[in-house]
């Protein structure tokens, strides 16, 4: 589970601006680090399929974010993908 100080962090390194906590970034962001540690926690212990379906409904949820963002900007759909490191 993400930590308050983690998320914290990665809300300040992906703001657009002061107070941004909502925007398609941000959350991006945020589900792409619950995601890195649900895969850590999922490789000790992969027989745990309520946290796999949790961590698939993450990734379809990033997926649909992504997708708005490449529709309505492009240039801040390839930072983010650059910054996080999602894609190729």
């Amino acid at each position: 589970m993400i930590t308050k100080e983690v998320k914290t962090k990665v809300i300040a390194d992906n703001a657009t601006h002061e107070g941004d906590t909502g925007s398609p970034e941000v959350q991006i962001a945020i589900l792409t680090q619950r995601i890195r540690e649900l895969t850590e926690h999922l490789k000790q212990h992969p027989n745990d399929d309520h946290s796999r379906l949790g961590m698939y409904k993450m990734v379809g949820k990033r997926r649909r974010l992504l997708d708005y963002l490449a529709k309505k900007d492009i240039e801040r759909y390839r930072a983010v993908i650059a910054k996080l490191g999602i894609r190729k």
